[in-house]
């Protein structure tokens, strides 16, 4: 029954979010460095006062449990730490054209003909999903392209810190980042969109509530 609740609930919400916010509603990432945990706590917990979502922010350190045990900080997700999604996507594309090739051999050499189709399909899905695989294996073992200019500053010991702010916050993220002269800019990336941004806080809310 709760989880009907939840997806009733998480349905209602997301329409209400495409529906309200602008598509082209520009979001910009900004990443800050610390040697502190405390003090990147009570920075979120500012901006959380200010209105920004907790799916806003986000922090990469190689602390984990440090960031787990501050009530307001919010680690980014392991799998998103490294290349994984952009390293399988591009072993099913690979693996896709190896799979066609492998068909297309079959069909203008009439070796399909003489032996059936059996063993090109066969091969043809073995290529794929190998591809696929080692694809998600390799980017796996390298840090997301994103992240890749932090690790010099997180093997320090360091904790990057980054938020996903629209136009209209900019000015507010400029006013309580300067209340922690200790935090350092480390320049601005691009961010998901908007609606997804907002679509996951609504998520996580709807969660907390109807599974506390």
């Amino acid at each position: 029954m709760r989880i009907q609740l939840y997806l009733i609930n998480l349905e209602s919400e997301f329409q209400h979010v495409t529906d309200s916010v602008p598509g082209e509603l520009a979001v910009r990432r900004h990443y800050f460095i610390s040697d502190s945990l405390d003090d990147l706590n009570r920075l979120e917990k500012r901006l959380e006062n200010r209105g920004v979502l907790r799916s806003q922010i986000r922090v990469l350190s190689k602390d984990d449990a440090g960031v787990e045990s501050r009530e307001h900080l919010h680690n980014i997700e392991s799998i998103l730490k490294y290349d994984v999604v952009h390293g399988t996507m591009f072993g099913a594309l690979a693996g896709a054209a190896l799979a066609i090739a492998t068909l297309a051999i079959g069909e203008y050499t009439n070796l399909s003909s003489s032996y059936t189709w059996t063993p090109f399909i066969f091969l043809a899905v073995v290529l794929f999903g190998f591809s696929t695989w080692f694809g998600g294996y390799h980017g796996i073992q390298i840090p997301h392209k994103d992240f890749r200019k932090f690790e010099t500053v997180l093997n320090q010991g360091k904790h990057v810190f980054f938020v996903d702010i629209d136009m209209e916050q900019e000015l507010m993220l400029e006013e309580v980042t300067s209340l922690y002269p200790e935090l350092e800019k480390a320049g601005t990336g691009s961010s998901a969109p908007r609606w997804v941004v907002v679509g996951q806080g609504k998520a996580i809310d709807i969660a907390t509530n109807t599974f506390p």
